[in-house]
């Protein structure tokens, strides 16, 4: 009897160039890197840091699950930047492997990769979402799953898919509401080809539209009597002009498309050069080829038309993402031969390439803003600040209010067992609301921290945010700001702490 004396591999050569597993990588690094960077937070990041201290069906302008996500990881990790970048990392990884799958129903492994990892390409996803960016990451990973869905759907239709297909679209609108635009030109796009219709109209097609109709209606009852609160911001970003408004529309919407895909259209000419416009030896992945062609077609005309007759004359990049997202993979649907072609390892180390200077620029982010003189919102010393304050007599329990969202999430962080929020002029009456928390405080008997910042103050806050309150004299705090060059002015914090004693 013969025993192969052969070494055993626990994980094979082909496991460890899988893809995947240099994703779980990269996310990886990216979290350790967010982590170690600063203990400070963006402005995204301090809006889920307050949000999430409870749940609730709506929050104000952007629809709920992300926050629901977030208060989610809050419980596991604590209300951390941990928590902070687990979620979104994740969320990207998430994106990145549904386009992956989604390419792997009609293409290669290799050309699946390019589909998937050329999303880094497109800024908004590959760059700026990395800066800080929270509902736009999870609207793009539902439109990666429901393309997927889609494309699986289309080559064997199964009621399982479908209520999958219905279960991404009611988290996709409860990620943002932007997400409706790429259902119904993804719904138009694959009904005007009869191989997909007749895919998405088989046994089992009404678990679609039930599951994703269950999953959408508490918060749409919630929107009913919210509507105004909840669309006054985005239709204020979008700069409606009723006149006067056309070649502002224009120019944005063409800078939002270059922005969104340029970098990648002129690396993709660049490793493929001709192979784009040759004609292919393969045929294109039909019928999905005419779906995703209709489909960005239809997209382009619902912008045009937006800018057009809507008087829409601001289109941001992050907007833009999960309508065009899809694109990559719809052109090496269409050019399927370019998965074999010589020059693809050039695209391979560009993508890769620019990972890595993406990962690093993450890293250094705060270090070059401050050497330019300029202060990020990461450069602020969270944790000394948080001593201070301690040292000064705070509690680490009391209530907090903040004069800016920024600085209410960061102390949210480090005093993560105190209610922390945000009294601006941007929600209103700060009179009012600084008045609203001391009532609640005293009823409670705690005390009330209030507190702001040089760099982000309304030069009226706190008159007003004393104004219906007791007054008391204002005591400051000066800290240097972290990774900044020599001679730039400290932070300058300014505080009251009301003790809560009750007075005889």
């Amino acid at each position: 009897m013969n025993v192969s004396t052969a070494p055993t591999t626990f994980i094979s050569r082909q496991t460890l160039a899988h893809p995947l597993l240099w994703l779980l990588a990269l996310t990886l690094a990216h979290i350790a890197v967010r982590v170690v960077v600063s203990p400070a937070l963006k402005w995204d990041e301090a809006e889920q840091m307050l949000w999430s201290q409870q749940l609730a069906l709506g929050y104000g302008p952007q629809p709920p699950f992300y926050t629901w996500l977030q208060w989610l990881m809050n419980q596991v990790f604590g209300p951390s930047v941990l928590a902070l970048a687990f979620l979104k990392h994740g969320l990207l990884a998430l994106a990145y492997a549904l386009m992956y799958l989604a390419g792997r129903e009609l293409l290669e492994e290799r050309g699946a990769w390019w589909a998937s990892a050329s999303m880094l390409l497109l800024p908004p996803l590959g760059w700026y979402s990395v800066r800080d960016q929270t509902h736009s990451i999870l609207v793009t990973a539902m439109t990666c799953g429901a393309w997927w869905l889609l494309l699986r759907i289309t080559r064997r239709p199964r009621p399982l898919d479908f209520a999958l297909l219905g279960l991404v679209c009611g988290i996709g609108m409860l990620a943002k509401y932007s997400f409706a635009l790429v259902a119904c030109a993804m719904l138009l796009a694959a009904l005007s080809v009869p191989e997909a219709r007749r895919a998405l109209l088989s046994r089992g097609w009404w678990w679609a539209p039930l599951v994703g109709l269950l999953v959408v209606l508490p918060h749409a009852l919630w929107l009913a009597s919210h509507l105004a609160e909840a669309s006054a911001e985005t239709l204020n970003k979008m700069n409606i002009e009723p006149e006067g408004h056309l070649g502002r529309g224009l120019l944005s919407l063409l800078a939002g498309l270059a922005g969104t895909l340029l970098l990648w259209l002129l690396l993709a000419l660049w490793a493929f050069r001709a192979g784009w416009w040759q004609r292919p030896s393969t045929p294109a992945s039909a019928p999905m080829h005419r779906v995703f062609m209709r489909y960005l077609l239809l997209v382009l005309l619902a912008l045009l038309g937006m800018a057009l007759f809507a008087g829409v004359s601001n289109f941001k990049g992050r907007w833009l993402l999960p309508l065009l997202c899809v694109a990559p993979l719809a052109a090496f649907a269409a050019r399927p031969e370019l998965q074999r072609h010589p020059r693809g390892a050039r695209y391979t180390l560009a993508i890769v390439g620019l990972a890595v200077i993406f990962l690093v620029a993450a890293g250094l982010r705060p270090w070059f803003g401050g050497l330019r003189g300029k202060v990020d919102e990461l450069n602020h010393p969270a944790a000394e600040l948080a001593g201070a304050l301690r040292k000064a007599g705070y509690d680490g329990t009391s209530p907090i209010v903040a004069a800016d969202h920024m600085l209410a999430g960061m102390l949210r962080v480090r005093f993560p067992h105190a209610r922390v929020d945000a009294c601006t002029p941007e929600q209103g009456d700060v009179a009012s609301c600084v008045a609203r928390q001391a009532a609640l405080s005293q009823q409670a008997g705690t005390g009330l921290l209030l507190i702001s910042r040089a760099d982000r103050l309304d030069p009226a806050w706190w008159a007003e945010a004393q104004a219906r309150i007791t007054p008391q004299a204002i005591r400051s705090i000066e800290i240097p700001f972290h990774m900044v060059r020599a001679g730039t002015p400290p932070a300058h914090y300014e505080y009251t702490w009301h003790t809560g004693r009750r007075q005889p």
